[in-house]
């Protein structure tokens, strides 16, 4: 037998290369600081006193690290209602959206379906028209839905934007002859969709789903506008309100008072930022890896 010898390869790096290597890195630690240092600001100001907060001690770390303002916060009863409501929001809201969006998308994805370009227009005739805030508060008032968790979790049911991102996965993602096969084997239109496509678009619906979950948990306006009732109220709301019971008293008139005050009020910004993204962004890592693939492949091709 013939003995073959292992061949190593070794690549000389150019001058050339070794300049873009390095402009590479340096670009890339430059956006990594610009990025990384408002969030290190914003927590550092959160743990420090209210007195360092107000004066612009703040820079990098922590000064007189304090839990002041987390204990503010938490010390009301509301925060622990508004965190149970967003959570409820957020949860049954997602749920509702990733079922309507699904099955939008998969006969829209389909070729047989008869008549989808015209339906395809209505659903993106939405994204460039609204009826506007006046109609639409009219229409939930007729529908009984103001003041109501349900008018909350209907009021964006569906975007049309992530039921075209999900189609366009499906029609260029899921091939039509496995489709054909699971109709031979006898599988109707609903099992395909749960046995053959839903499988084979963890990455799209993962993404999808967290694009909803954030616009849940974010949403102030819509719950601002509809809901009255303080225990349906979310947490962003809540917070909103300890904030302004925390901002300076304009009739204040002891100086070092009012500088105690305000350095609190302050304080208390950069802990709502935190209370309020702290848990949305803990889902980030769980789906960092099916963004390139998920949201690329639905959104460009097809």
């Amino acid at each position: 037998m013939a003995k073959t010898n292992d061949i190593k390869i070794k690549r000389h790096h150019t001058w050339d290369d070794k300049i873009l290597y390095w402009s590479t890195d340096i670009v890339l630690v430059v956006l990594l600081l610009i990025v990384a240092y408002p969030i290190i600001y914003v927590l550092s100001n959160s743990f420090s006193s209210g007195i360092a907060v107000s004066s612009g001690r703040v820079l990098l770390w922590p000064v007189e690290p304090s839990l002041k303002g987390y204990e503010v916060i938490f010390a009301y009863k509301s925060v622990w209602v508004g965190f149970a409501n967003s959570i409820f929001y957020t949860v049954c809201g997602t749920t509702i959206n990733m079922v309507l969006s699904v099955l939008a998308a998969y006969p829209l994805s389909r070729h047989n379906y008869q008549g989808r370009g015209v339906v395809t227009v209505m659903f993106t005739m939405t994204m460039i028209f609204s009826a506007g805030m006046i109609p639409t508060y009219l229409l939930m008032s007729k529908l009984h839905l103001t003041n109501s968790r349900l008018g909350i979790l209907l009021s964006g049911a569906i975007s049309a934007y992530n039921m075209i991102i999900i189609r366009t996965y499906f029609k260029s993602s899921i091939p039509g002859e496995l489709i054909e096969a699971a109709r031979i084997d006898g599988c109707s239109e609903l099992r395909t969709l749960f046995s053959v496509v839903l499988p084979l678009s963890k990455a799209v619906l993962s993404v999808v789903t967290l694009y909803y979950a954030v616009a849940h948990w974010n949403n102030y306006f819509t719950c601002m506008l509809y809901l009255r009732d303080e225990s349906k109220q979310p947490l962003q709301i809540v917070l909103r309100n300890i904030l302004d019971a925390q901002q300076v008293d304009q009739m204040v008139t002891d100086p070092e008072l009012r500088r105690q005050m305000a350095g609190m009020a302050d304080l208390i910004k950069y802990c709502l930022i935190v209370v309020t993204s702290a848990p949305i962004i803990a889902m980030y890592p769980f789906v960092q890896k099916f963004f390139e693939k998920g949201v690329m492949i639905g959104s460009v091709k097809g």
